[in-house]
């Protein structure tokens, strides 16, 4: 998985890539955003497959994770054959180089290796149209999570 030569995307599988996955959410969400700290971690996190952004240097860019099988049934309407991308989020000074789109088509890859037919996403609407250029479309009505406004969107695989 690659984004440009000097920076490439992985799962985050050892406890170091995992906590720098946290460090990077608490950063854009937390800090920025103002999500409440103790929403953004969840029970989740712990069987979610999270993908890390990191520049050559080894710093973190950017991070999001997959949910799939039960952790993903709420949020995909029960259905097993789709996967819940979340938590997408890039380190302000890495946005607009690429970063996001490569830790999208991650997860993507890691959603086709376990099977997924599709992947859904909630995303905050000022984000739609990144969504949309990377093949999402959006469905239902917007909602409020963590008192930001959100619309789900679907990509088939």
């Amino acid at each position: 998985m690659g984004v440009s030569p000097r920076c490439t995307v992985r799962i985050a599988e050892d406890p170091a890539d995992r906590e720098a996955c946290f460090a990077v959410r608490k950063e854009v969400f937390v800090v920025e955003q103002g999500v409440a700290e103790d929403i953004e971690y969840d029970a989740h996190d712990a069987v979610a497959v999270h993908v890390l952004a990191v520049h050559e240097d080894g710093r973190p860019l950017g991070t999001g994770r997959l949910l799939h099988g039960a952790a993903a049934a709420q949020k995909t309407g029960a259905d097993a054959s789709v996967g819940s991308l979340g938590r997408l989020a890039v380190l302000r000074a890495a946005r607009g180089l690429g970063v996001g789109a490569a830790l999208v088509r991650a997860i993507e890859d890691a959603a086709r290796a376990r099977g997924l037919a599709a992947v859904d996403l909630h995303a905050q609407t000022q984000a739609l149209g990144f969504y949309e250029r990377l093949g999402y479309t959006a469905y239902g009505p917007q909602f409020p999570d963590a008192g930001i406004p959100h619309r789900a969107m679907r990509r088939s695989l």
